[in-house]
Formats: C-alpha cells, sequence, structure tokens
C-alpha cells in the first residue's frame, strides 16, 4: 500500500527556516543584515537529530540491526488513510525501512521548528516559484515528483515522458529535453497545483550532499564548456590569486568550487547544488516516499509499482559508461579541502544531512590518514 504522508506540523507565519540561506558577498564571507535571523547556527534539536541519524546509520553499514526486528516504516497514529491496490513493502528489507523510518521521524522533528512552513503558500514567493519549477505532474498516474539534478532526474523525465505516451521507451537513444513533453506544477492554475497536492502521490529522491556536490563538481566543471565559461572562469578569477582577467575555467579545484559555495546564497544557487531543502520544501510539501540514490533501482521500481504504472515501464538502467562517485573517491576530495572551509559549508546542507538521515563527513586527521 502507499506510504503515508506526514502529519503536517505548523509554523508561525512569516517565520524565517534556520539554516536560511547566506546572501552572497562578491568577494569574502556573506553576513546577516540587521534584524536578520541567525544564519548559520542550526539548533540543538537539530544537530541532535543529525548525531541520532548517523548512529543509527552507522549502526546499519556494521550489521548490529541485522536481527533486529524491522521498525514500521509508519509509525501508528499518522494521518492518513492507506490507498487500496498498493504493493506492500518487502517487511524483510530492514535497512530500507530503518532509513525511511528514520527520515519520517526527524522531518517530523525537524519541521515542527518554529518558522519552519507547512504549506507551498507559506514560503516566500522566491522559495515557492523554485519549488513549483521542480515538481513534475503525472495526470495520467497521478502523481507528483520533485526532480534533484544530480540524482537520476533525467531517468525519471525519460520514465514520465514514456507514462504520457511522448517518448517510445526508456532506452531511446536521443539527446534529453529537460522541458518538452513534461508538466510541472509551475505551469497550471495555484487552484489547479493545490489540488494535486492534496491529492496525489509525492516523491523525491536524494543522495548524500557531499556526494552530490562532488557529482556536480565533476560532471560540469570536467565536462561542460558552457559551466566552465559562466561558473569557472568567474570562480577562478575570484579565488586563485594571479588568475589573470581572462581565465578558461576549465580547471577549477574542489577547494575553489566549495569556496565559492560558501559565499553563495543557496535560495539563487544553480539547481545542481542548490540544498534540496530548498529545492522540494519537504517541509511545506508531505512528501509520501524519499527514495535513495544508494537504493536507486529497487526504490524506484517500487514507486512504479505504487503509481500502477505498466509492466514494461521499468527505471532506466544506468549507462554503462558512467561511473558515479565512489565513497573512496569523495573521501579523497574532502580530505583535501581544509577544515575550516568545510565547516563554513557545511550550515548550507545542514538541513539535507538532517532531514534525510546521512551522516556528516569525517574529515579528522585520523580518517583522512587511513
Amino acid at each position: 500500500m502507499f506510504p503515508r504522508p506526514l502529519t503536517p506540523l505548523a509554523a508561525p507565519n512569516g517565520g524565517e527556516p534556520p539554516g536560511r540561506a547566506l546572501r552572497r558577498a562578491p568577494l569574502g564571507r556573506a553576513r546577516a543584515g540587521p534584524g536578520a535571523p541567525p544564519l548559520l547556527l542550526p539548533s540543538m534539536l537539530m544537530f541532535a537529530v543529525i548525531v541520532a541519524s548517523s548512529g543509527l546509520l552507522l549502526m546499519i553499514e556494521r550489521g548490529i540491526l541485522a536481527e533486529m526486528k524491522p521498525l514500521p516504516l509508519h509509525p501508528a497514529g499518522r494521518e492518513g488513510a492507506a490507498r487500496p491496490g498498493a504493493p506492500a513493502l518487502d517487511a524483510g528489507d530492514a535497512d530500507s525501512q530503518v532509513r525511511q523510518d528514520v527520515r519520517n521521524r526527524t522531518l517530523r522533528a525537524v519541521c515542527g521548528q518554529p518558522g519552519m512552513p507547512r504549506d507551498p503558500w507559506d514560503l516566500p514567493v522566491g522559495q515557492r516559484r523554485t519549488l513549483l519549477r521542480h515538481v513534475l505532474v503525472s495526470d495520467r498516474y497521478r502523481f507528483l515528483y520533485c526532480y534533484v539534478p544530480k540524482v537520476a532526474c533525467s531517468n525519471w523525465k525519460r520514465v514520465l515522458k514514456v507514462l504520457a505516451g511522448a517518448l517510445d521507451s526508456v532506452d531511446a537513444r536521443l539527446k534529453m529535453d529537460h522541458r518538452s513533453d513534461l508538466v510541472f506544477l509551475a505551469d497550471l492554475r495555484p487552484e489547479e497545483a493545490r489540488y494535486r497536492l492534496q491529492h496525489y502521490f509525492k516523491f523525491l529522491f536524494v543522495r548524500d550532499p557531499a556526494e552530490r556536490l562532488l557529482s556536480a563538481y565533476r560532471n560540469k566543471f570536467g565536462e561542460i564548456r558552457e559551466y566552465q565559461q559562466r561558473y569557472g572562469a568567474e570562480i577562478v578569477k575570484r579565488y586563485r590569486p594571479g588568475a589573470g582577467p581572462s581565465p578558461a575555467g576549465d580547471d577549477v579545484t574542489f577547494p575553489e568550487f566549495l569556496r565559492y559555495l560558501v559565499d553563495e546564497d543557496p535560495e539563487r544557487m544553480n539547481e545542481h547544488w542548490m540544498p534540496v531543502y530548498h529545492l522540494c520544501q519537504p517541509c511545506a510539501v508531505r512528501y509520501d516516499f524519499v527514495g535513495s540514490y544508494e537504493r536507486l533501482e529497487a526504490d524506484a521500481n517500487r514507486v512504479l509499482e505504487w503509481v500502477r504504472a505498466p509492466p514494461h515501464v521499468r527505471f532506466p538502467a544506468r549507462q554503462a559508461w558512467y561511473r558515479p562517485a565512489s565513497r573512496e573517491s569523495l573521501h579523497y576530495h574532502l580530505c583535501s579541502v581544509p577544515r575550516s572551509l568545510l565547516q563554513d559549508l557545511l550550515p548550507k546542507y545542514i538541513l539535507d544531512f538532517s532531514l534525510f538521515a546521512y551522516p556528516l563527513p569525517n574529515v579528522t586527521r585520523e580518517a583522512c590518514h587511513q
């Protein structure tokens, strides 16, 4: 059956979400303006959630939970009735169920803090516009998908095009058009968007925030000339002494990229490195399911069953040439970054780590020397 949506929790009108964006500064670090809420200090509750989530995931990785009875995916007392006819979760998939339970409980805890939104129309106009532009609509199968770049969103768009009859197969060999034959919530009138948010199955997929940043860095600055010219050249001029007036932008280092992110306003970032929280607003939207990039094929096919997609429609397999960032590569890149830079960067992505139960990167001297 469908997983039940999270119980909405009220937030005072006009409050600012914790972890709200730092405003961009041309050089150096952004600062809060007079009367602005604290921008860099998440609450103690948020850190407690992160520690608890990290510890639980570590237990999973070490197999400590292997003999434990899986926690219920949706604790008793949650609002919302199960939808008939959809397949149940595999009760033996303990890791998946524990992760979902951690995410559900974490979302309730963090989204229940003062100032967190409970509805898309509680959001400032700019944040709401970003959200609606990232939610794809399938009226035929009655679902909404919030796409997150660098989390298999191109393959999900292929699936939506096949379900809409605009594409014959998810394996069709053609350049992906990320706009044509797709419907976004932003294309609809407010009352139409509200109806679908209330009645359709809603899901998104997430990825370890640090791994997503590394993937975006490698792809955009290592392969895409447009990004090298538009962003890379500016990054080199801003952060590399003696770079000259017209750098090519094709040799941006990972620390330079992270310094650029520290000075950027998360709400105005390019979508490929904008925090998932700002893209999909998981406190304002009650998502029924949060899938994992780490379990992409299994979670994606489970969603296709839930929405009753035709049996011949499957989630595309990764291309043979694709090599995702390994844990070893991520560890190497993070250990090459000054710890003070990571300390400045992590608060911008702290909600992505905490809400979706990803442990903070371990960049202690001991870990980096291993």
